[in-house]
Order: C-alpha cells, then structure tokens, then sequence
C-alpha cells in the first residue's frame, strides 16, 4: 500500500499558514472543522468503492469483511441515501410533501402527499404532466383532498415517517429512472413512482385522472428526450 501524499505536518503547516494570527482555542476549533470534513471525504472515498463492489456483485458481508465490521454495520453506514440521486426540485417536493402532512395534522407522509409535493414544485416536470392531464391544477389538488384523511389533533414536531407505501413509491422512483437510463431522480420519476405503487392512495388518483403506468412511462420518456436534446443544441 502506497502511503497518501500527505502528512500531519503538511496539515499544521498549512492551518497555521491561513490564520497567522489565530490564537490556540480558534485554532483547534479550526483543526475540529478540517478534521471533519477528512473523515467526511473518508467515508466518501470508501462509498465510491462500496458502490463499485455492489456493482460487480458483492454482498454486504464481504463488503462488512473489507471494512472490518459487520454486514450490519457496513450497510447501516454505506448504503446509498435514499434521496441520494434525487434533484433538487425532487428533494423540494419531499420537503412539500413533510409539509403537507405537518398542515393536515398527520402522523405520517403518505404517497397522496407526495403528489401534493409534486403539485407544490411547478418548476418540476411532473407538475407539467399532472396538469396537462387534468387540464388544470386545481383539479387535481381537489382529486387529492378527497382522499385526504381528516386532519389530526394537532400538528407533530420533528420527523414525521414514511408510510410503508410511500417508501414503495420512492424504490419505485428509483427503479424508473434506472428503467429509463437516467442517472437522476426527477419530479417525473417520482410521479411513476406513485402510479406504481398500486395499492396507494396517489396511484388511484392518478388511475381517476386518466393515467396509466405505461402511458406515463412512454411520456416521462418523450419529453425528458426532448429537454435534453434541446440542452445540447
């Protein structure tokens, strides 16, 4: 194994080199910082390689065994995020979706908040094809919050959890966009997600509005083609 290009006094030389007037206690809170940020690009490098050998097929226990730990602990610590290839329109939508639980007084995200996050990014190609659909916004929010369970007695703080079909839904967005071939998880995939997840509530409002799964898979497919055609002209 080839040593890193890099030692400890290269590390003090280089701090004491960018704040020259520091006093010791600002320069430990500033050695904590970069500390932190070495363990961060630590786990980084190790990911890239977890990733790497799930591709070639290797399982949780040999990865675990590469590391040193357990399979438990090697999945716990390096398994991909679930948002991790999500767009920031994407993620925005979740945030929504948190939202609109929070507003209705629920103790959980469901998918028909999910599409109420949709519905809330109008940036979002998914919002694009939602109201092309239903010919209207408004339209689908009201097909939305008649499913909506009543609203609960007060409002949670902090984390509020995914329902079992919710988190379906969000594997289900994953899958399209690999179905797809896109490296990213957009609004679009998103909205597949949820129509295929069959049981949930966001799937029969989007079955009511007229959606198929292989219909919206054919025009999820159309019109991310033409986007990104028209980037590269």
């Amino acid at each position: 194994m080839s040593p890193l290009d890099i030692s400890l006094a290269d590390l003090i030389a280089r701090l004491d080199e960018e704040l020259p007037n520091a006093d010791q206690l600002s320069r430990i809170s500033e050695a904590r910082l970069r500390a932190q940020t070495l363990s961060d690009l630590g786990d980084q490098l190790i990911d890239h390689y977890v990733s790497k050998a799930k591709q070639t097929g290797a399982s949780w226990t040999e990865i675990g065994d590469a590391i040193g730990v357990s399979k438990q602990a090697a999945q716990q610590r390096h398994a991909p995020a679930p948002f991790e290839r999500f767009t920031n329109l994407n993620r925005h939508s979740i945030v929504l979706a948190q939202e609109a639980a929070r507003t209705h007084k629920h103790d959980f995200i469901g998918t028909e908040h999910m599409l109420l996050g949709l519905l809330g990014e109008p940036r979002g190609l998914a919002y694009e094809v939602l109201v092309a659909k239903a010919e209207s916004a408004q339209r689908v929010r009201e097909a939305i919050e008649e499913v909506l369970p009543p609203a609960g007695a007060k409002a949670l703080r902090g984390h509020i959890a995914f329902r079992p079909e919710s988190k379906e839904a969000i594997e289900q967005a994953r899958r399209a966009a690999d179905d797809l071939g896109h490296d990213w998880v957009g609004t679009e995939h998103t909205l597949l997600g949820l129509i295929r997840a069959e049981e949930s509530p966001a799937a029969q409002i989007l079955r009511n509005l007229g959606f198929t799964s292989d219909e919206l898979h054919e025009t999820v497919k159309t019109e991310t083609a033409e986007r990104l055609a028209a980037r590269e002209q």
